[in-house]
């Protein structure tokens, strides 16, 4: 683990001055979303004795290891109000959450990340907004509803920029690259009216991540930053430890306690950081587990989703410490037919999805290979 917080972990207050009782075994945790993070979190809930029940529109392959499965839409606020009466707390695995299906669910159960956090993460403009007032480096930014905004925008940020929406969007999806300012209309156009968010290029020379955690009581605990490569807008790999001195460790763990605590956050979030050669500028943050975070189910003795577990249930977080060097590879579309490959070289964990269809760009798995002990 880092160096700055000894064993991992933070002496902070207890959040808001509250004592806390650890949720009790065999309780149910509700979680949003059936993918692959919903799927790793209900088999790390289970080792610590409790149930899962996942609230799911489609296919879930989370469902498959879970006690409970709704399906049904987050417009249906009757099959989401049965959903919450069935389970002792909530938390969920993806940010695309309608409003007035939080207005019911935290309403009947605590919700874990807090609705702040989740709507601050929602929207690109709310949290570089907040990112800003807490003195954090992001891209320049502004907001564009309309082609006036978006020439205001390119003539104050300049280009190359990035024109994104506002919400839902994810692994390089609902963006548009604009090169020059001839590009302006096709990019405003492909968006198709959604509220959108102007950013400028950063010069960086990598880009790494922070997976962090807080507990109900305050306490901080944060991983080692890794060290990403994306292909084709998707994570491809993360490398830990990153190749960066200590001091900017220093810095990226300290950076992404400062958001947890200005949130008075619970649970564990992704912080992805460009290094550039005057600091680092955060890029996003993600209020869930993370795939840049995989690597500590091979790195770690508590990895990220059993911290979450710990996090919104009570329990003392994990110090984070690792123990390994790894090396987390997705496998993405028909990559997935080399699993059977891996699998026999030394060192390589295997997880698969169990997801029946493969497609282009969809991950369907992912290895960590242990390179050596941790240095």
């Amino acid at each position: 683990m880092t160096d700055p917080l000894p064993s991992g972990k933070t002496d902070t207050p207890l959040a808001s001055g509250k004592t806390d009782t650890p949720l009790a075994s065999g309780k149910t945790i509700g979680i949003l979303g059936g993918g692959q993070l919903g799927r790793m979190l209900s088999v790390a809930a289970s080792r610590l004795g409790y149930k899962t029940h996942i609230y799911e529109p489609g296919a879930s392959p989370a469902g498959d290891v879970a006690a409970e499965v709704t399906q049904a839409g987050y417009d249906d606020l009757d099959a989401l109000r049965r959903f919450a009466d069935a389970v002792d707390l909530i938390s969920f695995e993806f940010e695309n959450i309608p409003a007035d299906a939080l207005d019911v669910l935290s309403a009947a159960k605590p919700l874990y990340p807090s609705r702040v956090a989740l709507e601050t993460s929602q929207d690109r403009l709310t949290e570089k907004t907040f990112l800003a007032d807490l003195d954090l480096a992001t891209a320049p930014f502004a907001p564009v509803d309309s082609a006036a905004d978006l020439d205001a925008a390119l003539a104050r940020i300049g280009t190359p920029a990035i024109l994104k929406t506002r919400r839902f969007g994810y692994d390089g999806k609902g963006q548009a690259r604009i090169m020059t300012p001839e590009d302006a209309d096709r990019a405003l156009a492909s968006l198709n009216g959604a509220p959108a968010i102007l950013e400028g290029f950063v010069d960086f020379s990598m880009e790494i991540s922070v997976i962090a955690a807080r507990g109900r009581d305050g306490a901080i605990a944060c991983y080692d930053p890794g060290e990403n490569v994306h292909e084709n807008g998707i994570l491809a790999t993360t490398t830990v430890p990153a190749t960066i001195p200590a001091s900017l460790r220093t810095d990226a763990v300290l950076l992404a306690a400062r958001i947890l605590t200005a949130l008075d956050y619970v649970g564990v979030m992704g912080v992805e950081l460009f290094v550039t050669p005057s600091g680092l500028i955060v890029n996003e943050i993600a209020p869930r587990v993370h795939n840049s975070g995989h690597w500590t189910q091979a790195g770690c003795a508590v990895d990220q989703f059993e911290q979450h577990i710990r996090a919104i249930a009570g329990w003392p977080l994990g110090d984070g410490a690792r123990h390994a060097n790894v090396v987390m590879e997705n496998l993405i579309g028909e990559d997935v037919a080399r699993a059977g490959q891996a699998a026999a070289t030394p060192g390589t964990q295997v997880h698969l999805y169990g997801k029946s269809e493969i497609r282009a760009g969809r991950k369907m798995g992912h290895l960590n290979r242990v390179t050596g002990p941790a240095t």
